[in-house]
């Protein structure tokens, strides 16, 4: 597709077939190197100098009477102690019973043993090298190693708390699902799971960062996403080559199609219901480990004023809600700018009764419209960050009262004027009507430059900055798919779900450009019958 483009980042190079084969060598030959030794002491050693005697890591160890000796090895606070403390009093009784019914098995075969007599647990594992040994460990999973046998079985302990599923605090609806993603991964997959019941549900498991190595799952609808974009979703992963992953930022800055541009061009979410429209879709979720964000790719430009509640409700209520938010869009980029604009240059257009007005409050304000607005944003930037970072019981307090306080002190010691405030207040409230969180910050970015252009062009500035701000916005994409998609390039069949909403049984297809080629969301009969009048009895 013309869609796909190549990447200019630079990323992790791919390798060439022979720089491959000749690492794959060097790996294969260090790791023949690294396997478990038949020697238990030896192991126990190659454990405690790998982490160096942490005091959080626990290695057990059990003897029967007649010499078998074994010894379970974990990190404490990662595993289940109830499920350890189980293992250990089994083995205790079963030990002797082991090395009777041993004699003579070979590795494979003693692993087979234990795993049907003395280890009933759903997941276990073999092991061969220190590395997977390592990263057994680290996983929150027990490690059992045997004397005299060269391999290890790792067994799924994993028990460290976490945070429960609880009620969305970015995007919060009124109707609707009231559950958000936790700071781990399978929860947050198995919660997406629970409401896609299809078989088509994928998940590919990727580990990115050399030294946090961080669990990153692809998940995508097989036969309703585009394959294009999943594999190009896969190469931008497997590219990464980074020490750490903390947090789902890492991953949206090191994928992302356009770094230099105030736009977001990955999708964050924390609501399941969200994640789950987007791969009905044909979209790719990202899933990181350690963080309640899930990225969704493609993202279009249009989709981050689309609230997970404009589908829970009314089609015309939706298509309202969706038509003010774009217009609180331009309100909070254009307030400042427009008013320094019509202030300054154009003031042939205001009434002359307001003129007059706004001359008389601007008669002992010393600065210009420029600075006084410039003033004011500063001003409501700072004190929209202190109010974030306060505690909760007094940031919302001293936000408050702290714009009242300094609007009207400001106004009354004559450094900006009443209108100004108006205009500005007005523009940050209209700011926080966009439910995307990432657009909102981007609109405040973009502001600054709107009052740059109004202050030195007027009018003509601005109709400049937004000549050059929809350039920009046409010429974006997000992973291959046009930004602007479908109002730029215009797809007619698309325009159901865009800045309106139409009612469900007219969004009978899916989006063309991201979707895989399954573009019916209805039965055949359904979409053909989409006026509820015209439907027939039997429908």
């Amino acid at each position: 597709m013309s869609f796909f483009k190549q990447k200019t980042r630079k990323l992790k190079p791919i390798k060439s077939t022979n720089q491959s084969t000749n690492e794959s060598e060097m790996e294969d030959a260090k790791e023949a190197s690294s396997l478990i030794d038949k020697l238990l002491s030896k192991n126990i050693a190659n454990i405690k100098a790998a982490y160096g005697n942490s005091s959080d890591l626990g290695i057990r160890q059990m003897k029967s009477e007649k010499g078998f000796v074994a010894c379970i090895a974990y990190i404490d606070g990662l595993v289940d102690k109830k499920v350890i403390e189980g293992i250990l009093e089994d083995w205790m009784y079963k030990l002797d019973n082991l090395e009777s019914g041993a004699d003579g098995l070979t590795d494979e075969e003693m692993v087979k043993l234990i795993q049907n007599s003395f280890l009933p647990f759903g997941e276990i594992g073999i092991i061969h090298t220190n590395h997977q040994m390592e990263s057994a460990i680290l996983n929150g999973e027990a490690l059992l190693i045997m004397d005299g046998y060269s391999l290890g079985i790792q067994i799924n302990t994993v028990g460290f708390k976490g945070r429960g599923v609880s009620e969305s605090t970015t995007e919060s609806v009124i109707r609707g699902p009231k559950e958000a993603f936790t700071e781990t991964i399978r929860t947050n997959t198995a919660m997406v799971r629970r409401k896609i019941k299809d078989t088509s549900f994928r998940v590919e498991e990727f580990q990115v960062g050399r030294i946090t190595k961080t669990v990153v799952s692809v998940v995508h609808l097989s036969g309703i996403a585009n394959e294009k974009i999943v594999e190009e979703v896969r190469q931008r992963i497997q590219r990464i080559d980074i020490d750490s992953v903390l947090e789902s930022s890492y991953i949206e800055e090191l994928i992302e199609d356009e770094t230099y541009t105030p736009f977001p061009t990955v999708f964050n979410t924390e609501r399941p219901d969200v994640v789950a429209a987007g791969l009905l879709e044909g979209k790719v979720a990202i899933f990181i480990d350690g963080t309640p964000f899930v990225l969704i790719v493609p993202a279009l430009f249009t989709q981050f004023f689309q609230s997970a509640e404009d589908y829970y409700q009314r089609w015309d209520i939706a298509s309202m809600l969706r038509v003010l938010r774009v217009i609180a869009f331009f309100i909070s980029i254009l307030g400042p700018s427009l008013y320094i604009a019509l202030t300054n240059f154009h003031q042939e257009m205001l009434p002359s009764t307001l003129l007059i007005d706004l001359a008389a409050q601007r008669e002992g304000v010393p600065f210009p419209a420029v600075i006084e607005a410039l003033i004011m944003e500063v001003t409501l930037e700072i004190l929209r960050e202190a109010g974030v970072r306060l505690p909760k019981t007094i940031g919302q307090t001293i936000s408050i009262v702290g714009a009242l306080v300094i609007g009207q002190t400001a106004v009354e010691a004559g450094i900006v004027s009443a209108a100004m405030v108006i205009v500005v207040s007005l523009t940050a409230i209209s700011n926080f009507i966009l439910p995307s969180f990432s657009m909102a910050i981007s609109v405040r970015i973009i502001r600054f430059g709107f009052i740059i252009f109004a202050a030195t062009f007027g009018l003509y500035g601005i109709t400049l900055g937004l000549f050059i701000l929809s350039l920009h916005l046409c010429s974006i994409r997000s992973f291959g798919v046009p930004y602007m998609t479908p109002i730029a390039p215009y797809v007619k069949e698309d325009q159901k779900d865009t800045l309106w909403r139409k009612p469900t049984f007219k969004r009978f297809t899916r989006p063309r450009l991201v979707n895989g080629g399954n573009i019916w969301r209805e039965s055949e009969q359904t979409a053909r019958n989409v006026q509820p009048g015209k439907r027939s009895e039997e429908t």
